[in-house]
């Protein structure tokens, strides 16, 4: 067992260093990575260990599997690995190896370490740890059986045991939907899995590749337009479209670029703006899909140099303690009115930023949407 800790564990080290060397890629536009379904097909080599050479042990063998991201940190699957393994036997007298089959079938957790560890929840390489349980049959052992004079604890029908998981994956993006992926685990069984007794359970090692096919659950709207489950949706018009009734704001006065204005017709330049720049869980920089709305308050406070700003920050009250919320809130707040000011050169002492916390939610019925920073800009 000591050798498959030692393995795994120098796996897991070059995974996390490849992928943590690796440049933040920002996000395609309009994407929305979480949460977000996927399902896999994996191929590779397995072997159980023994008291016999485990290089002459290595069988193929290939996996399914289907999850769904519930958090840029959290996920799981239900993962089906299975074809051939092979057993040896060697007492100096008699040398032999023999040929079973078997199916595991796991339900697994998945941490994604890159978005644990770093900013951002957009990177072209990931890190997960996978941990699970699950069951394993194996059947087909009549060669094991036959040798029963020397293999006493050969079974002749098939073997349900347990079988417990943990490994490491490595996940790189290769186009808009698709990744592919390296997973190396260690899997636990009953004790004569391989038709030997040791007294402890024997150890499977699996090493696979696969590609996987990510989209997104469906899109829920809600009253403010900008509700999402995940996935790509098209921004530009829940960018533009704000709910006030708890802010006590007037949303006739809120412009709508989607709209067709006739050439004969001039709008009526607004007096004020809002708009919600929304973040990730745990997220304090402002992301390429909220950037437009942020581009929005700068042009008009450009064009309004008499005009002020008040950015606030919120945080939501499904995730951390008010502590930690409160942090988040005055980071949001102020990573707007920073970007404000340095990116777009809207002088300082324009703008004020305030806080809330998670003491107020500026949406009540969507707890995900009060992770955010509202801009309310007029003369």
């Amino acid at each position: 067992m000591n050798r498959v800790q030692t393995r795994l564990t120098a796996l897991l080290t070059a995974l996390l260093a490849t992928a943590f060397s690796a440049s933040a890629q920002e996000a395609p536009e309009n994407y929305l990575d979480y949460p977000q379904a996927f399902i896999g097909i994996q191929g590779g080599g397995q072997t159980t260990f023994t008291d016999y050479n485990n290089l002459k042990l290595i069988t193929p063998t290939a996996s399914i599997y289907g999850g769904v991201h519930f958090t840029p940190v959290i996920g799981a699957r239900l993962h089906f690995n299975g074809i051939w393994n092979k057993g040896g036997f060697n007492n100096g007298e008699e040398d032999f190896k023999y040929k079973y089959k078997y199916l595991t079938s796991d339900l697994d957790l998945m941490v994604n370490m890159t978005n644990l560890l770093t900013k951002g929840d957009y990177h072209p390489l990931n890190v997960y740890l996978i941990g699970g349980v699950g069951l394993n049959y194996a059947w087909g052992n009549g060669t094991a059986f036959a040798h029963k004079q020397v293999l006493a604890k050969a079974y002749e029908h098939g073997r349900l045991s347990h079988n417990f998981r943990f490994g490491a994956m490595l996940d790189v993006k290769v186009a808009r939907h698709w990744s592919v992926n390296l997973e190396v685990a260690a899997n636990n069984l009953n004790d004569r899995y391989n038709s030997k007794y040791s007294g402890s359970g024997d150890w499977q090692l699996t090493a696979q590749v696969g590609i996987a096919y990510k989209f997104g659950l469906p899109h829920k709207a809600n009253s403010r337009g900008g509700g999402h489950t995940g996935g790509y949706i098209n921004t530009k018009d829940t960018d533009n479209e704000t709910v006030s009734a708890d802010l006590g704001k007037d949303i006739s006065k809120q412009e709508k670029v989607t709209e067709v204005v006739p050439p004969a017709y001039i709008p009526e330049e607004p007096k004020d703006i809002r708009r919600e720049i929304f973040f990730t869980l745990r997220g304090t920089e402002v992301s390429p899909t909220e950037r437009p709305k942020l581009e929005q308050v700068a042009e008009w406070l450009k064009k309004h140099p008499n005009a002020k700003a008040v950015v606030t920050g919120y945080a939501d009250k499904g995730t951390g303690n008010p502590t930690i919320n409160a942090r988040y809130a005055k980071q949001r707040a102020n990573t707007v009115a920073k970007e404000l000011t340095t990116k777009y050169g809207i002088a300082a002492s324009r703008i004020t930023t305030d806080s809330k916390g998670d003491t107020v939610q500026p949406f009540k019925n969507n707890n995900d949407q009060n992770r955010v920073a509202i801009v309310v800009a007029e003369e």
